[in-house]
């Protein structure tokens, strides 16, 4: 790191002055502020790369102009000084993600030693920065693969997007990989070491989803005979996937925006308001725009959340790619099985490269674990393809036993279904003429081998 850029936000002259004498005197090329208004200005224009400021300024605080350093998607190292009685505060900013902050006065030495330890970390960031630029122009990106083009630019938005604490809404069909997207927007962002939260919002009864979301306080109802914290809550510094966005009640979803407007929630049967430091992030496996205009999603929360776009590609969409994920593939559970498995042949990936996809990349994956299970070293061929790969084969077909009660057939069929779309539910609803919800109610209905009733 050749320059070392520091700017100063502090609104007592003599303080920001003294500051700035020393920090030079040290080799850092000094900028300094004396409000938080000023400094926002000045870090969007210079691009500092550690920024020391004060929790009490005019104009703007200094909780205020972190919050702002990060909307506006700069990674900066932010360290807090506080004054007497400002600890409350202190502790917000370190959950708002400030790198340190220290008491006034600044002990001289203490100050040297951090912001040599902050350096130092700043450029191991580069280092790993300039390496994940190289594999993503080789067409990688964490457990992101693709070197086609509709994937290069998702992976080039990923890389984006990834720094800054913005929202983002991810669609694309069922098993293109849009939790794996959410999770490497985690992995590669400051909130790495938080934790990751999906919940899929097509899965949970909508009697129970705003208390699974914002949790609740014992007594707030029936059964509720102890507190239970939210998924926003188990989320706390890190990142929240809300799956199926639009299959959330109407009516909790101006609940949602609230909290994510305001950054604070209320359990169930709760008068306390308790602050988030959350990252959220938003999927669909169908355009949110006909939720829309068809008033099943808020036009203020989808505006809300999306900041950014991901649209993946379906895997038919992208064959260039599936070579690559197929390598990927046959690595990974060759590792797993211990078979020295080494790759596909000819015949065998052409029928791989041919084949439509309606289950995306999650059914490729599934198809190559299969296949690397009954399959003999050192090559996959045709053979180790289930039937429904093979050129001319696996019509789709499914035999009714005399003697099967309605529900046993029912169960058969939309269990057929869901393999012939290779996993794909939402396919599988669509084929099935029922909603997503009503195939996951009847899937919970299964598992729970209880009668089916009719809907």
């Amino acid at each position: 790191m050749a320059e070392k850029r520091i700017l100063i936000a502090e609104d007592d002259r003599p303080t920001r002055e003294s500051w700035s004498e020393l920090l030079s005197s040290w080799g850092y090329k000094v900028e300094v502020t004396e409000d938080g208004e000023q400094a926002l200005e000045a870090a969007l224009a210079h691009r500092p790369q550690i920024v020391l400021a004060d929790l009490k300024m005019a104009r703007k605080d200094g909780l205020t102009l972190m919050r702002e350093i990060r909307e506006a998607g700069l990674d900066l190292a932010i360290v807090m000084i506080s004054g007497e009685g400002d600890i409350p505060d202190a502790v917000s900013a370190m959950k708002l993600g400030a790198y340190e902050y220290l008491r006034k006065p600044i002990d001289p030495a203490h100050l040297k030693t951090l912001l040599a330890n902050i350096i130092d970390h700043l450029s191991v960031r580069e280092e790993n920065d300039r390496l994940r630029r190289r594999l993503l122009g080789e067409g990688e990106l964490g457990p992101m693969l693709g070197r086609s083009l509709p994937m290069r630019k998702v992976l080039t938005l990923i890389d984006q997007i990834a720094p800054t604490d913005a929202s983002a809404i991810i669609t694309g069909e069922s098993g293109t990989g849009k939790e794996m997207v959410a999770k490497t927007i985690h992995a590669l962002s400051k909130r790495s070491q938080g934790p990751y939260i999906a919940v899929n919002c097509a899965a949970i009864p909508e009697t129970l989803m705003e208390s699974e979301l914002f949790g609740h306080e014992r007594g707030a109802f029936t059964g509720a005979d102890r507190r239970r914290d939210g998924y926003f809550e188990l989320a706390e510094g890190g990142t929240l996937l809300l799956d199926e966005i639009s299959e959330m009640r109407v009516d909790l979803q101006a609940k949602l925006l609230r909290v994510l407007e305001e950054r604070k929630l209320r359990r169930v049967g709760g008068s306390v308001e308790l602050p988030l430091n959350v990252r959220v992030l938003a999927a669909s496996n169908r355009p949110l725009d006909r939720a829309m205009r068809e008033g099943r999603l808020r036009e203020d929360l989808y505006y809300r959340l999306n900041v950014f776009s991901i649209d993946l590609p379906p895997l038919r969409e992208r064959p260039d790619d599936i070579a690559l994920l197929v390598d990927a593939f046959i690595r990974q559970f060759a590792a797993q099985t211990g078979k020295p498995i080494q790759a596909a042949d000819h015949e065998c990936l052409q029928a791989l490269k041919s084949h439509p996809w309606p289950g995306n990349v999650r059914q490729l994956r599934n198809v190559i674990e299969r296949a690397v299970i009954v399959g003999r070293p050192p090559l996959l061929t045709l053979g180790d393809l289930p039937a429904e790969i093979k050129p001319g084969q696996g019509d789709g077909s499914m035999q009714v036993r005399l003697g099967s009660t309605l529900d046993d057939v029912e169960r058969e069929l939309i269990v057929k279904t869901i393999e012939f779309t290779g996993g794909n539910k939402t396919r599988a609803a669509e084929v099935l003429g029922v909603s997503l919800k009503t195939l996951y109610n009847r899937l919970e209905r299964y598992e729970r081998k209880e009668p089916v009733e009719s809907e």
